[in-house]
């Protein structure tokens, strides 16, 4: 298997994870020292504090689901684009587009930018 599409397998994998809200199967795929970025929050520094960061924004949605529209590999590299389908706890939905970029460290995230408007999530509606 080549790198590019190794690299599309192992970002498959995170987003079944991701999409599961399952946040130990997440953390399992980032470098001890990894750094997260989310939207326009301040980046938060290793897999530890990024499991805690990431746990507590599951724990105000009740589910998501990503669909990719272009994933580019160069190297260590791997950017997508797509939308995420939040649902509330109310059971509404909001699609959102987002974009990610991803360095690995071999078969580990070490560095994880997530680009998204995420204001519409929190929206009410009216």
């Amino acid at each position: 298997m080549n790198n590019g599409k190794h690299r599309r397998a192992l970002l498959d994998e995170l987003f079944t994870t991701i999409d599961a809200m399952d946040t130990p199967a997440f953390v399992a795929r980032l470098t001890p020292g990894a750094e997260f970025r989310f939207g326009g929050a301040p980046p938060v520094h290793g897999s530890v504090q990024i499991g805690e960061a990431v746990g507590a924004f599951f724990a105000t949605i009740a589910g998501l689901r990503h669909e990719l529209s272009k994933v580019i590999a160069d190297g260590e590299t791997l950017a997508c684009e797509g939308n995420v389908t939040y649902t509330r706890h109310d059971g509404s939905q909001v699609e959102i587009p987002f974009a990610d970029i991803f360095d690995f460290d071999g078969e580990l995230i070490d560095s994880y930018r997530i680009y998204i408007d995420i204001g519409p999530l929190y929206a009410t509606t009216q």
